[in-house]
């Protein structure tokens, strides 16, 4: 076993015994910040057990910050991000910028002209649609394929890749400790000078994403139709993908405002992991990092849920597995119930040992799978406790619903025992550790726990949340958050609608 490991399995043990001070204090002799002076903030983490560093990009910003009538743009810039530079990617870049013009300004003609509606000329429209498709054959023309990503693998990059979320967009890869300038120097490249070429081809493989993932996947239907329902107001309610009608409306133009806006250097953290020297650290971020220009911080979203007054139920048709969704209320990742909602959740479905598991699959085999999770689908904003049930051949969806209900009113009505609290909490705090065993899972959580909560030591001040909740901790929130006028109930239905029950799920 690595030396590492060991340390970590030892830190986990000391969390145990409620040493999460010195736990912390042995990371901060590891841990280095700084921010640059226009506003971009490092965490730099010193791990020398081998000559491997990653590197995580955390910017504040997610689907719930996409624009009105512009659903999933956050996700789409997320893919212009590999695109490359003006020398990166690109047989000849000035050429190429002109031809990326012409394309802008052919789409407007074609625009222009569709947007008359009824008084639109039918031939002109498709003549201007032919012209717009050969100016994108030509921009297109320039560009040399995945030139970024051959750039990285040759010297050594791994795992590059990145995730839209609804409150974050993340990038990370790793690099040999003697490539880590090259890092330096691609990763301020393509925020310093993005270039959005193949845009419409690439919106072409967002939208074939979505269908993928939403439109051809029961599991995605019915997730996007209970956060749709669950959601009135907060932009909770759109998938981080987007909506099809509006992927099909992206332009170039919308992709460049957004970054303008939301990819200022004061809405962006870098966590650093592996063999590396804070000192050179800090040196290249200056050298690199201090290009991009100070710009002002993006309003913070201001829309608010209104309070849910009844319960509500939306089916989906499908000839798919049965499921069943339930969502309930619940406040943001700063209240002070969350650990306390962790361990609520890990008592119903801590794997094996959980009690939905135990008594649905396991005891009445009348469910293939039953879990929760208690922050769906982010943290930023009140989120939903989630419960997931899949029938069992015989076994219908209401069945699976009402003995979902008996086992919340249990959790309601009886508290849990000392032993089984101690277990899930121990395997809270373990599991917490462990996301920190790896590179590049310590540079993620520490840059996360920094942008949402200001500090990154919270990781390990949530390590002691838990150490605090007790029985009657989970028994209170429970009755206060998992109550019935506060939840959307999602299911499947394989016949028409008109044969099911009214506002039941069958």
């Amino acid at each position: 076993m690595r030396p590492l490991v060991l340390l970590m399995a030892a830190a986990v043990a000391a969390v145990a015994q409620d040493s999460v001070q010195a736990l912390q204090k042995e990371f901060e002799k590891k841990v280095s910040e700084f921010t640059l002076a226009n506003g971009l903030h490092f965490i730099v983490i010193e791990r020398h057990e081998a000559p491997v560093v990653s590197f995580h990009t955390y910017v504040n910003v997610g689907s719930v910050d996409d624009p009105g009538g512009q659903t999933g743009l956050a996700h789409m810039f997320e893919h212009m991000a590999f695109k490359g530079t003006p020398t990166i990617g690109t047989k000849n870049w000035p050429l190429e910028k002109q031809a990326m013009a012409a394309v802008e300004e052919a789409y407007n003609r074609w625009d222009a002209e569709r947007n008359k509606g009824v008084r639109a000329d039918k031939k002109k429209v498709e003549a201007l649609e032919l012209a717009l498709h050969e100016a994108m054959e030509k921009a297109d023309g320039y560009v040399e394929s995945n030139e970024y990503d051959r750039v990285v693998e040759s010297n050594g990059g791994l795992d590059m890749n990145a995730g839209t979320g609804e409150d974050s967009t993340n990038y990370y890869y790793s690099f040999p400790a003697n490539r880590i300038e090259l890092w330096y120097l691609l990763e301020s490249e393509r925020f310093l000078h993005p270039v959005f070429r193949e845009f419409y081809k690439e919106r072409d493989v967002v939208r074939e994403e979505r269908r993928m993932r939403v439109e051809s996947s029961s599991q995605g239907k019915l997730v996007e139709a209970l956060m749709a329902t669950a959601y009135e107001a907060h932009p909770y309610r759109n998938m981080p993908g987007g909506w099809a009608g509006d992927i099909e409306h992206f332009r170039r133009p919308d992709a460049e405002r957004f970054y303008q806006i939301y990819y200022v250097p004061a809405n962006i953290t870098i966590g650093i992991a592996g063999d590396v020297d804070p000192k050179q650290a800090r040196a290249f971020a200056e050298k690199y990092f201090a290009r991009l220009p100070k710009r002002p911080l993006p309003e913070i979203y201001h829309t608010e849920e209104p309070e849910q007054e009844g319960e509500k139920r939306v089916g989906v048709m499908t000839p798919a597995q049965p499921l069943l969704v339930m969502g309930y209320k619940r406040p943001d990742q700063h209240s002070p119930d969350d650990a306390a909602l962790d361990v609520l959740s890990s008592v119903l479905s801590d794997g094996r040992t959980g009690v939905m598991y135990k008594d649905m699959v396991r005891d009445k085999q009348m469910a293939l799978a039953a879990a929760s999770e208690a922050t769906f689908p982010g943290g930023k904003y009140p989120a939903l406790f989630l419960f997931f049930a899949m029938p069992a051949s015989g076994h219908s969806l209401g069945e699976n619903e009402k003995e979902l209900d008996r086992l919340i009113e249990e959790v309601k009505t009886a508290k849990v025992d000392d032993q089984t609290l101690n277990r899930i909490k121990t395997n809270l705090r373990a599991s917490l550790i462990r996301k920190l065993t790896g590179n590049s899972g310590l540079a993620a959580q520490l840059t996360s726990y920094y942008v949402n909560n200001g500090d990154w030591r919270r990781l390990f001040r949530e390590l002691d949340d838990y150490n605090k909740v007790t029985a009657g901790d989970v028994q209170r929130v429970a009755r206060k958050y998992l109550v019935k006028e506060h939840r959307t109930v999602a299911y499947t239905i394989a016949a028409p609608a008109g044969e099911t029950s009214e506002g039941g799920a069958k």
